[in-house]
């Protein structure tokens, strides 16, 4: 349980702000445009965050004992981690991403972390190519819906871990109006939110009315703004999200949309224990384009009253 001081009493007290590998451009376990882990973590201290997200299962260690002195030494603690599944295509994808989700939870409780976040699989490749329709047969988004509640409640019930699912650009859980009918869809008992609003925007939504649609079902948010210039190239031109983040549609604040302030400020009226992580995809990027991005981010957020909440 997150707590905060009796002196730290403004609205936004009871959110905490960290970041994770996608703002060093991290989208692999393993791949040499990225940022090695070691320096990640270095940078992520050194730019004056406090809190992580695991990135890709694999990118940093997996063994508990070790992850745990590479963060203490560095004074960084873990948020939760992050896992795609493919639930519309049956039970089959369902027994696969409870084996997945049981072992990155092992690794996430063992350094007391208590959240995963469960991102759809998309239907576009890197390289923009569909790799499956665009949208689901009534059958396929019964499956997703169910599979998703029944995964949620597997992970709590056996780990403690609280699932929250990310909508995603390119993927059958995308737009608002997808977006609420996949809550309408979901046990409301053990399916959260990871509201991210930067691919809600990308998407053509609203945060805030979202946030009030569905107020007890945010469980867990990512920070982000995008260029709505780029997005128009992207709609124009038909181009697939990794495309559109090669041309800088993702951007740090507070220059693009949505605008964070009052969106921030509705976030604060949920009066909840959240986890705020900044997650500004920017792959792929020269190595030393992150840091003073991430540095710079911190700043303004700290600005809004969002901070570390040690």
């Amino acid at each position: 349980m997150m707590l905060s001081t009796a002196a730290d009493t403004s609205p936004l007290s009871r959110i905490r702000l960290g970041t994770a590998p996608d703002s060093w451009g991290v989208w692999f376990p393993d791949d040499p445009n990225q940022v090695p882990w070691d320096r990640f973590l270095d940078e992520v201290a050194a730019a004056g965050y406090r809190w992580i997200e695991l990135g890709p299962y694999g990118y940093l260690p997996t063994d508990p004992e070790r992850l745990r002195d590479e963060l203490g030494r560095r004074g960084l603690r873990l948020s939760g981690g992050a896992v795609f599944s493919g639930l519309h295509r049956g039970r089959e994808a369902l027994k696969d991403a409870i084996q997945e989700c049981r072992a990155e939870a092992g690794l996430l409780t063992a350094l007391g972390a208590k959240h995963l976040v469960s991102l759809p699989e998309g239907y576009t490749d890197l390289d923009g190519k569909l790799t499956q329709p665009v949208d689901l047969t009534p059958g396929q988004w019964k499956d997703l819906t169910s599979g998703m509640s029944e995964l949620a409640r597997v992970l709590r019930e056996e780990t403690g871990v609280e699932l929250v699912f990310h909508p995603h650009a390119d993927s059958h859980v995308d737009t608002q109006e997808r977006v609420l009918r996949f809550l309408e869809d979901t046990d409301p008992e053990f399916v959260s939110l990871c509201l991210d609003t930067g691919h809600i925007s990308y998407c053509g939504g609203d945060n805030i009315e979202i946030i009030r649609a569905f107020p007890e079902r945010i469980g867990y948010v990512h920070l982000k703004q995008v260029d709505p210039e780029i997005v128009r190239q992207v709609r124009d031109e038909d181009l697939c999200f990794a495309e559109a983040v090669r041309r800088g549609a993702m951007i740090e604040p507070p220059t693009g949309v949505p605008d964070m302030e009052p969106l921030l400020a509705e976030l604060g009226r949920l009066d909840a224990d959240l986890f705020a992580i900044v997650e500004q995809d920017l792959y792929p990027c020269p190595p030393d384009t992150p840091f003073p991005i991430a540095t710079r981010t911190r700043k303004y957020f700290n600005g809004c009253g969002l901070g570390p909440r040690t």
